[in-house]
């Protein structure tokens, strides 16, 4: 397991693409529109992990309705994994709360699925697995 992305949740992707390019000294890599979780991304790569800006389309959206509670600020830590079933099934069994029972497709081609943060201290934790 490896830390995969820091999901961000930003008002403007077109503003926020260029405050991270400023500060990591290059473009982002790519930009996707998930209509499912109803976002746009963007993905910078920093080292081994990326960092994922992410703009709300809809405003009943989760990441429209964390900007109203939150302001913009870090959203998720998304961790990779081998087998994505087959860790949502390990946590389910040690208790956790799952958001997700079964994974679904994500940006930048990978299947995920969220741990609730009132089982994990507080941090909204996505699992992913990089499709097949």
């Amino acid at each position: 397991m490896k830390l995969e992305h820091i999901g961000i949740a930003v008002k403007s992707l077109e503003n926020s693409n260029q405050l991270f390019k400023d500060l990591f000294n290059r473009e982002h890599y790519k930009i996707e529109r998930v209509e499912s979780e109803h976002v746009n991304t963007s993905f910078f790569q920093v080292g081994e992990s990326k960092i994922e800006l992410l703009e709300a389309t809809d405003p009943q959206s989760p990441i429209a309705k964390f900007i109203e509670k939150n302001g913009e600020g870090i959203h998720h830590l998304a961790f990779e994994v081998k087998d994505i079933d087959a860790e949502l099934k390990r946590l389910s069994d040690l208790g956790y709360r799952l958001i997700h029972e079964q994974p679904k497709d994500g940006a930048d081609n990978k299947r995920i699925a969220f741990l609730h943060p009132k089982s994990t201290n507080g941090v909204l934790v996505e699992l992913c697995q990089e499709k097949a």
